[in-house]
């Protein structure tokens, strides 16, 4: 079950990728988002000490290239609605993975983050 929903959307991110469908004016499309947090997903569904290197250089990128209020809110509504929506997502590991991949987010990822308006108090 847990693979197929990984299938689904994975071609949801393709499709996205391929007719490059953009999220507002957000400088990356969600679908390019799911694709470069794909690698993440072992860690979500099944934390260990350490979050691989192809997860963090994806994070690491994403959160680069979100300068603006409006990128960094199209990022949280695609992860919201990407990340929530997937079976078996660890909410602790979820919460920690930004500080093991030395990012310094000053918010928390959480199901209940309002994405609307806590990035326009940034």
């Amino acid at each position: 079950m847990a693979s197929s929903m990984l299938v689904k959307v994975t071609c949801l991110s393709m499709i996205c990728l391929v007719l490059d469908i953009p999220l507002a004016n957000a400088a990356l499309s969600c679908g390019q988002i799911q694709l470069t947090v794909a690698p993440c997903l072992g860690y979500l569904r099944n934390p260990g000490p350490s979050v691989s290197a192809p997860c963090c250089n994806g994070l690491r990128s994403i959160y680069g290239q979100s300068k603006s209020i409006a990128d960094r809110q199209s990022v949280c509504r695609c992860v919201k609605g990407t990340i929530f929506g997937l079976p078996g997502i660890n909410l602790s590991a979820l919460s920690s993975i930004a500080p093991k991949c030395g990012i310094n987010l000053p918010y928390k990822i959480s199901p209940s983050i309002n994405c609307n308006t806590y990035f326009s108090n940034l």
